[in-house]
């Protein structure tokens, strides 16, 4: 995983992964035919009827060939057959098209209090 994060630019976190497998339903990787880590995808939840999508990754040297669209979809479809009703994702507006046209989610009305000081 740090070496996928590191792959974009994206700064990764030692520990990361022990503190969110346990608020994780489950995650979607994408290997290349060398076994490269090459997409990535949390499926966090609450424990109940609602998932949200985390830390979607696609490495840098691997993005528009459709290894996001398919690590979500198969995120999708896990988060459904697992009983979840609702699955929802956060995004920067320079990801519009990718979740909203290519994945499939519909825009919604949200709010969001920014917790911590900074950029």
């Amino acid at each position: 995983m740090i070496d996928l994060v590191q792959s974009h630019g994206g700064a990764a976190e030692t520990g990361w992964w022990h503190r969110v497998k346990r608020h994780s339903l489950g995650w979607v990787a994408a290997r290349d035919a060398a076994g490269l880590l090459v997409g990535f995808v949390n499926v966090a939840w609450d424990g109940g009827v609602h998932a949200f999508l985390l830390d979607t990754k696609t490495r840098g040297t691997h993005q528009h060939h459709g290894i996001g669209t398919a690590v979500v979809r198969l995120a999708v479809e896990r988060a459904r057959a697992a009983g979840c009703e609702w699955l929802h994702v956060d995004f920067e507006p320079g990801l519009r098209r990718f979740y909203l046209d290519a994945c499939g989610f519909r825009p919604t009305e949200a709010g969001l209090i920014r917790l911590a000081e900074g950029p």
